[in-house]
């Protein structure tokens, strides 16, 4: 397959309000045709190594014929744009008899801020902590929803696991895993996540069939790390994991992804605010 479209490097330097409305250079109306009656299509969330693998599991597990490989910006990463684009020919040539199709990428900063950011005091006032990571990856699996909705209500792929050899990240302990699949399931959406119970790094390079170091040759993230100590102790629990899921991040986004559905862009931050400010007067 050929490389990325050199237009997506400016696409992903502006990041756009891109969720509903995809460009029709990136989708033309033939292609998004096609995707609508190929019956073995699924979404694959394109980030590193393990992203790779799980398409590959994926593949081998369910039987997809087609992948439709998705780039999700955020407000934080930084590095090289083509490491993006070198983990899809890495696909492509992992899966030669499975047909990789041309890069999506799509986003919305206001939606990653509304669950992140803005409300960055009010969050720590109420739930005594913060860390972006766990509303980052609520929101890099729920922008996704509306395209798979618009292709015929495709499968997810993404490459979360509970466990990384003996490190634990907070964003990918189970109760989070179980809340981002149960907010994709109310929008009918399978989010698969085939690498979810494997923690040793030499299993995932024997998926992929190829040396590949984890967190390595790919994009990076500001905030990574952030919600671990000097002593590089994780220092947010599970119950304040639970409480900001289930009180805050998905009813946010819940909300939000169903403004999308209506074919309308949310108003990001009045949606936080207001779930936000109900909180607090149910206290």
């Amino acid at each position: 397959m050929k490389g990325p479209d050199p237009g997506l490097s400016g696409h992903f330097r502006d990041k756009s309000e891109c969720v509903i409305d995809l460009p029709s250079w990136m989708l033309p109306p033939e292609r998004l045709d096609a995707y609508r009656s190929t019956s073995g299509l699924a979404i694959v969330e394109i980030a590193g190594r393990d992203s790779v693998a799980a398409a590959v599991m994926a593949v081998e597990e369910e039987g997809f014929t087609d992948l439709l490989p998705t780039y999700a910006y955020t407000a934080t990463e930084y590095g090289a744009w083509s490491r993006v684009g070198e983990a899809v020919k890495r696909l492509s040539a992992r899966l030669p008899e499975t047909r990789i199709h041309p890069l999506i990428v799509l986003g919305s900063p206001r939606f990653w801020q509304a669950l992140n950011g803005r409300f960055m005091s009010e969050l720590i006032a109420g739930y005594g902590f913060l860390s972006p990571c766990i509303g980052c990856h609520l929101y890099l699996h729920s922008v996704r929803i509306p395209l798979a909705v618009s292709l015929g209500k495709i499968p997810i792929i993404s490459g979360e696991r509970e466990r990384h050899d003996n490190t634990v990240k907070i964003n990918q302990i189970s109760e989070a895993l179980d809340r981002y699949q149960a907010l994709a399931t109310e929008f009918d959406i399978r989010l698969l996540l085939p690498l979810r119970h494997i923690s040793d790094g030499q299993h995932i390079r024997e998926i992929l069939g190829f040396e590949w170091e984890e967190g390595q040759e790919q994009l990076g993230c500001a905030l990574s790390g952030n919600y671990r100590g000097v002593d590089g102790c994780v220092q947010v629990t599970i119950e304040q994991t639970v409480q900001y899921l289930e009180t805050f991040a998905c009813p946010v986004t819940r909300e939000i992804i169903t403004t999308y559905l209506a074919v309308e862009v949310p108003d990001h931050l009045k949606i936080a605010g207001r779930v936000l400010g109900s909180r607090g007067e149910s206290v």
